[in-house]
Protein backbone atom coordinates (compact mmCIF):
# COMPACT_ATOMS: atom_id res chain seq x y z
CA UNK A 1 0.00 0.00 0.00
CA UNK A 2 1.41 3.46 -0.87
CA UNK A 3 2.09 5.88 1.99
CA UNK A 4 -0.39 8.72 2.43
CA UNK A 5 1.34 12.06 1.89
CA UNK A 6 -1.64 14.41 1.82
CA UNK A 7 -4.91 14.80 3.68
CA UNK A 8 -6.54 15.11 0.26
CA UNK A 9 -5.54 11.49 -0.39
CA UNK A 10 -7.68 10.31 2.50
CA UNK A 11 -11.35 9.33 2.02
CA UNK A 12 -13.49 12.45 2.34
CA UNK A 13 -15.15 11.28 5.56
CA UNK A 14 -11.71 10.81 7.18
CA UNK A 15 -10.35 14.26 6.40
CA UNK A 16 -9.96 16.37 9.57
CA UNK A 17 -11.46 19.57 8.17
CA UNK A 18 -14.53 17.77 6.85
CA UNK A 19 -14.91 15.86 10.13
CA UNK A 20 -14.64 19.09 12.10
CA UNK A 21 -17.34 20.72 9.97
CA UNK A 22 -19.67 17.75 10.37
CA UNK A 23 -19.01 16.69 13.97
CA UNK A 24 -17.41 19.67 15.72
CA UNK A 25 -13.83 20.21 16.89
CA UNK A 26 -14.38 18.18 20.06
CA UNK A 27 -14.83 15.01 17.97
CA UNK A 28 -11.33 15.19 16.51
CA UNK A 29 -8.19 13.66 18.00
CA UNK A 30 -5.31 15.91 19.00
CA UNK A 31 -3.29 14.76 15.99
CA UNK A 32 -6.17 15.66 13.66
CA UNK A 33 -6.46 19.15 15.17
CA UNK A 34 -2.72 19.62 14.73
CA UNK A 35 -3.04 18.41 11.13
CA UNK A 36 -5.53 21.19 10.38
CA UNK A 37 -2.94 23.72 11.54
CA UNK A 38 -0.10 22.06 9.60
CA UNK A 39 -2.25 21.74 6.43
CA UNK A 40 0.22 19.52 4.54
CA UNK A 41 2.59 16.73 5.43
CA UNK A 42 5.94 15.66 4.05
CA UNK A 43 6.87 12.82 1.69
CA UNK A 44 5.92 9.63 3.46
CA UNK A 45 3.75 11.30 6.11
CA UNK A 46 0.35 12.96 5.98
CA UNK A 47 -0.32 15.97 8.19
CA UNK A 48 -2.22 13.66 10.57
CA UNK A 49 0.78 11.34 10.82
CA UNK A 50 3.02 14.35 11.43
CA UNK A 51 0.71 15.40 14.24
CA UNK A 52 0.98 11.92 15.75
CA UNK A 53 4.77 12.07 15.53
CA UNK A 54 4.94 15.51 17.12
CA UNK A 55 2.82 14.37 20.05
CA UNK A 56 4.98 11.25 20.50
CA UNK A 57 8.35 13.01 20.20
CA UNK A 58 7.44 16.02 22.37
CA UNK A 59 5.46 14.20 25.06
CA UNK A 60 1.85 14.98 24.20
CA UNK A 61 0.04 18.31 24.14
CA UNK A 62 1.77 19.51 27.30
CA UNK A 63 5.15 18.83 25.67
CA UNK A 64 4.07 20.67 22.53
CA UNK A 65 3.05 23.56 24.77
CA UNK A 66 6.41 23.57 26.55
CA UNK A 67 8.54 23.31 23.41
CA UNK A 68 10.05 26.61 22.31
CA UNK A 69 10.03 27.92 18.76
CA UNK A 70 13.46 26.53 17.86
CA UNK A 71 12.60 23.07 19.19
CA UNK A 72 9.53 22.97 16.95
CA UNK A 73 11.52 24.14 13.94
CA UNK A 74 13.99 21.30 14.55
CA UNK A 75 11.24 18.70 14.07
CA UNK A 76 11.26 17.04 10.64
CA UNK A 77 8.94 18.89 8.26
CA UNK A 78 8.18 21.71 10.72
CA UNK A 79 9.69 24.94 9.51
CA UNK A 80 9.24 28.46 10.84
CA UNK A 81 5.79 28.89 9.28
CA UNK A 82 4.31 25.75 10.82
CA UNK A 83 6.01 26.49 14.15
CA UNK A 84 4.46 29.95 14.13
CA UNK A 85 1.00 28.49 13.40
CA UNK A 86 1.25 26.01 16.27
CA UNK A 87 2.56 28.61 18.73
CA UNK A 88 -0.14 31.08 17.68
CA UNK A 89 -2.87 28.49 18.30
CA UNK A 90 -1.46 27.68 21.75
CA UNK A 91 -1.27 31.38 22.66
CA UNK A 92 -4.88 31.95 21.56
CA UNK A 93 -5.92 29.12 23.88
CA UNK A 94 -4.05 30.77 26.75
CA UNK A 95 -5.59 34.17 26.09
CA UNK A 96 -9.06 32.65 25.93
CA UNK A 97 -8.59 31.53 29.54
CA UNK A 98 -7.92 35.15 30.55
CA UNK A 99 -10.67 36.80 28.52
CA UNK A 100 -14.03 38.15 29.75
CA UNK A 101 -12.86 39.69 33.06
CA UNK A 102 -16.45 40.61 33.92
CA UNK A 103 -17.41 36.95 33.86
CA UNK A 104 -15.60 36.09 37.06
CA UNK A 105 -15.35 32.37 37.75
CA UNK A 106 -16.28 31.11 41.21
CA UNK A 107 -14.01 28.69 43.02
CA UNK A 108 -15.88 25.82 44.67
CA UNK A 109 -13.12 23.21 44.78
CA UNK A 110 -9.37 22.71 44.29
CA UNK A 111 -10.14 21.44 40.78
CA UNK A 112 -11.79 24.78 39.93
CA UNK A 113 -8.68 26.66 41.05
CA UNK A 114 -6.28 24.33 39.26
CA UNK A 115 -8.25 24.63 36.01
CA UNK A 116 -7.60 28.37 35.93
CA UNK A 117 -3.81 28.08 35.89
CA UNK A 118 -2.78 24.52 35.08
CA UNK A 119 -2.62 24.95 31.31
CA UNK A 120 -0.08 27.75 31.55
CA UNK A 121 1.80 26.84 34.73
CA UNK A 122 2.44 23.22 33.79
CA UNK A 123 4.57 24.52 30.89
CA UNK A 124 6.80 26.79 33.00
CA UNK A 125 10.45 25.75 33.09
CA UNK A 126 11.11 27.45 36.45
CA UNK A 127 9.14 27.58 39.67
CA UNK A 128 6.65 30.38 40.03
CA UNK A 129 4.21 31.30 42.81
CA UNK A 130 0.85 32.86 41.98
CA UNK A 131 -2.11 33.81 44.12
CA UNK A 132 -5.74 33.56 43.06
CA UNK A 133 -7.50 36.45 44.77
CA UNK A 134 -11.13 35.97 45.82
CA UNK A 135 -13.96 38.11 47.14
CA UNK A 136 -16.36 37.12 49.92
CA UNK A 137 -18.32 34.93 47.48
CA UNK A 138 -15.20 33.10 46.29
CA UNK A 139 -15.39 34.81 42.89
CA UNK A 140 -12.01 35.48 41.30
CA UNK A 141 -10.82 39.09 41.51
CA UNK A 142 -7.40 38.60 39.97
CA UNK A 143 -4.51 36.17 39.55
CA UNK A 144 -1.14 37.66 40.45
CA UNK A 145 2.42 36.36 40.20
CA UNK A 146 4.29 36.96 43.47
CA UNK A 147 7.56 35.02 43.17
CA UNK A 148 9.89 33.46 40.58
CA UNK A 149 12.70 30.95 40.81
CA UNK A 150 13.42 28.41 43.51
CA UNK A 151 10.70 28.69 46.15
CA UNK A 152 11.72 27.61 49.64
CA UNK A 153 10.83 28.61 53.16
CA UNK A 154 14.26 30.14 53.79
CA UNK A 155 14.01 32.69 50.97
CA UNK A 156 10.27 33.17 50.49
CA UNK A 157 8.94 36.45 51.91
CA UNK A 158 5.38 35.81 53.01
CA UNK A 159 4.62 39.53 52.91
CA UNK A 160 5.11 39.54 49.13
CA UNK A 161 2.46 36.86 48.79
CA UNK A 162 -0.15 39.07 50.45
CA UNK A 163 0.76 42.38 48.77
CA UNK A 164 -1.64 41.99 45.80
CA UNK A 165 -4.36 40.66 48.13
CA UNK A 166 -4.14 43.78 50.28
CA UNK A 167 -4.10 46.08 47.24
CA UNK A 168 -7.16 44.38 45.73
CA UNK A 169 -8.98 44.17 49.08
CA UNK A 170 -9.33 40.40 48.68
CA UNK A 171 -11.20 38.41 51.31
CA UNK A 172 -9.31 35.19 50.60
CA UNK A 173 -6.62 33.71 48.41
CA UNK A 174 -5.40 30.42 47.02
CA UNK A 175 -1.66 30.05 46.57
CA UNK A 176 -0.45 28.09 43.55
CA UNK A 177 3.04 27.13 42.46
CA UNK A 178 4.45 24.70 39.94
CA UNK A 179 7.03 21.93 40.04
CA UNK A 180 8.92 21.95 36.71
CA UNK A 181 9.84 18.29 37.30
CA UNK A 182 6.18 17.47 36.63
CA UNK A 183 5.74 15.77 40.02
CA UNK A 184 3.22 17.71 42.16
CA UNK A 185 4.20 16.01 45.43
CA UNK A 186 4.56 18.78 48.07
CA UNK A 187 8.00 19.25 49.61
CA UNK A 188 8.70 20.05 53.29
CA UNK A 189 9.33 23.65 52.19
CA UNK A 190 5.89 23.76 50.53
CA UNK A 191 4.29 22.70 53.82
CA UNK A 192 6.34 25.23 55.80
CA UNK A 193 5.38 28.08 53.45
CA UNK A 194 1.74 27.05 53.73
CA UNK A 195 1.83 27.26 57.54
CA UNK A 196 3.51 30.66 57.38
CA UNK A 197 0.93 31.95 54.89
CA UNK A 198 -1.95 30.78 57.05
CA UNK A 199 -0.56 32.53 60.14
CA UNK A 200 0.02 35.75 58.20
CA UNK A 201 -3.46 35.53 56.72
CA UNK A 202 -5.01 35.40 60.18
CA UNK A 203 -3.25 38.64 61.11
CA UNK A 204 -4.36 40.35 57.90
CA UNK A 205 -7.89 38.90 57.95
CA UNK A 206 -7.28 37.29 54.55
CA UNK A 207 -8.09 33.59 54.58
CA UNK A 208 -5.71 31.19 52.83
CA UNK A 209 -8.15 28.65 51.42
CA UNK A 210 -5.62 26.30 49.84
CA UNK A 211 -2.15 25.88 48.41
CA UNK A 212 -1.91 23.96 45.14
CA UNK A 213 1.16 22.39 43.57
CA UNK A 214 0.90 22.10 39.79
CA UNK A 215 2.64 19.25 37.99
CA UNK A 216 2.45 17.81 34.51
CA UNK A 217 -1.24 17.07 33.98
CA UNK A 218 -1.74 16.74 37.74
CA UNK A 219 -1.98 18.86 40.85
CA UNK A 220 -1.96 18.41 44.61
CA UNK A 221 -4.08 20.31 47.11
CA UNK A 222 -2.24 20.72 50.41
CA UNK A 223 -5.57 21.34 52.12
CA UNK A 224 -6.98 18.05 50.86
CA UNK A 225 -3.81 16.31 52.04
CA UNK A 226 -4.02 18.15 55.39
CA UNK A 227 -0.47 19.46 54.95
CA UNK A 228 -0.06 22.79 56.67
CA UNK A 229 -3.81 23.00 57.32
Amino acid sequence: MPSTYRIADLPKDDRPRERLAQLGAQALSSSELIAILLRVGVPGESAVQMGQRLLKDLGGLSGLHRADFDELCAQHGIGSAKSAQLKAAIELGRRLMLEAPNERPTINSPADAAALVQYEMSALEKEEMRVILLNTRNSVIDIATVAHGSLNSAHMRVGEIFTPAVRKNAAALIAVHNHPSGDPKPSPDDVAITRAMREAGKLLDIEVLDHLVIGLGRYTSLKEKKLGF
